[in-house]
């Protein structure tokens, strides 16, 4: 039997020469394959730089509390491909099986020929199939890059859109200023459907503002039409149809209240049949969303530091995700003191600097490693240098596990250890750790 590992390694050399942003591959490929995009069940399509992954965890934990059969499309994975794609079963969904996951690629790679396309565009093609051809009562359809021109961006008539915080990353693709950046997230708008918006930067928000005023989509804003916050150690959440007193997330940092108002305020807007606060209670104490803040529990890696020391993983990649990290981390020095130190991975295609600059004052020390297997990662050597401009105290390390080692040498005490700078990175560690 083929490998779906195989097959992927293979739909790579499909490549386009130039990547073009473009949803004419798309198209053609859907028309080959009888338009599973027409087939889907309610879409809630999802975009953003920040966040999307965490409302995605909190939209599929209290849908699947109030018993909904639930499809998760995801980017990137983190350990395996079929992380990417969750299809709906009687107890919740799971990720796809090999045998499926092969047959669908087998039958997008034939019906693409030899035609170019990229490895997301025909991967988003296998996934829209499976979706089309198992029953659920909703999709939860995550934007890979930008919204406007991206692979997902298919779906003429979404139940919903959301778009998450907008900030500055994928420059080389969106544009260089916000403006440009959430114009491209605003593509997934569509006439007379609902968005969801996320708390914004003002310049953000007003491009988004214009775009869904030309477009006829009605917009349910952060701070106008709902708000969430925290009070008293408990998430509150307001619109026009009352105020709810839940649980804080079970995610950590403070940065979860919006990604959870977010998702809260979706529901509210969609009103799924039986949904009830405690659904809403339910999912904000069970959602699991790997590497974003998550402490590692039991594992290999464990056994390389002391005990007591602490192993935080996060993915995030730029600017905005550093502060929030840096913010959250420095709340659970308030609560818990240990001394923080970094062991960090990233990808010459973010900003570094910005990045580790938001951990000066608060990281003791950070631990530089190249990313294994990734073309576009920074060399250690590099990055260390970065940090140290950025202030921080750097020193470069061949490996993650000499890295670990060099926190158990340097640091008397246990230290923190937040292994940080890419989702890439994370995929890795969790890998190392099993």
């Amino acid at each position: 039997m083929a490998r779906s590992d195989d097959i992927l390694d293979r739909l790579l050399t499909l490549h386009p020469k130039i990547i073009d942003l473009s949803l004419d591959r798309m198209h053609r490929i859907l028309e080959a394959l009888d338009h599973p995009e027409d087939k889907l069940p309610a879409v809630i399509h999802v975009a953003g730089t920040n966040g999307k992954g965490s409302v995605i965890a909190y939209l599929r934990a209290m849908l699947e509390a109030a018993g909904k059969r639930v499809h998760v499309y995801t980017s990137p994975h983190l350990v395996r491909f079929h992380e990417r794609i969750r299809l709906a079963g009687p107890n919740g969904s799971d990720l796809i099986d090999e045998k499926r996951l092969v047959d669908l690629l087998e039958e997008c790679e034939t019906a693409n020929g030899r035609e170019p396309i990229t490895y997301f565009e025909i991967t988003t093609a296998a996934a829209l199939l499976a979706f089309a051809r198992e029953p659920a009562d909703y999709l939860l359809l995550e934007v890979g890059l930008g919204g406007r021109l991206d692979a997902t961006n298919v779906v003429d008539a979404p139940a919903l859109t959301v778009i998450t915080s907008v900030d500055i990353d994928h420059q080389q693709y969106l544009g260089e200023t916000i403006d440009d950046i959430a114009m491209e997230k605003a593509g997934i708008l569509k006439p007379d459907v609902a968005c969801i918006l996320a708390p914004q930067r003002d310049d953000a928000r007003a491009v988004i503002e214009d775009i869904a005023s030309a477009k006829g989509s009605p917009l349910i804003i952060a701070g106008q039409e709902w708000q969430a916050f925290e009070q008293h150690g408990r998430l509150v959440y307001q619109d026009q149809g009352g105020l709810l007193d839940l649980p804080m997330p079970r995610l950590p940092g403070h940065h979860q209240v919006d990604n959870a108002g977010t998702a809260i305020a979706a529901l509210r807007c969609l009103e799924p049949e039986g949904l009830t606060e405690e659904h809403i209670e339910a999912g904000l104490s069970s959602v699991e969303w790997a590497a974003r803040l998550q402490r590692l529990g039991p594992g290999r890696l464990h056994s390389l530091v002391p005990e007591g020391a602490e192993i935080w993983l996060d993915g995030g990649h730029n600017a905005a995700a550093g502060r929030v990290v840096a913010i959250a981390m420095a709340e659970l020095e308030e609560r818990v003191p240990k001394r923080l130190v970094l062991i960090c991975g990233m990808l010459n295609t973010k900003d570094a600097g910005t990045f580790l600059g938001a951990f000066q004052g608060l990281a003791e020390c950070v631990y530089t490693v190249r990313i294994p297997g990734e073309t576009n990662a920074i060399n250690a050597e590099d990055l260390a240098e970065t940090a140290s401009k950025a202030g921080l105290q750097a020193v470069p390390m061949p490996d993650l596990r000499t890295a670990l080692g060099a926190c158990v040498r340097d640091h008397l005490e246990a230290p923190r250890i937040l292994v940080c700078g890419s989702l890439y990175f994370a995929g890795h560690v969790l890998a190392e750790h099993v």
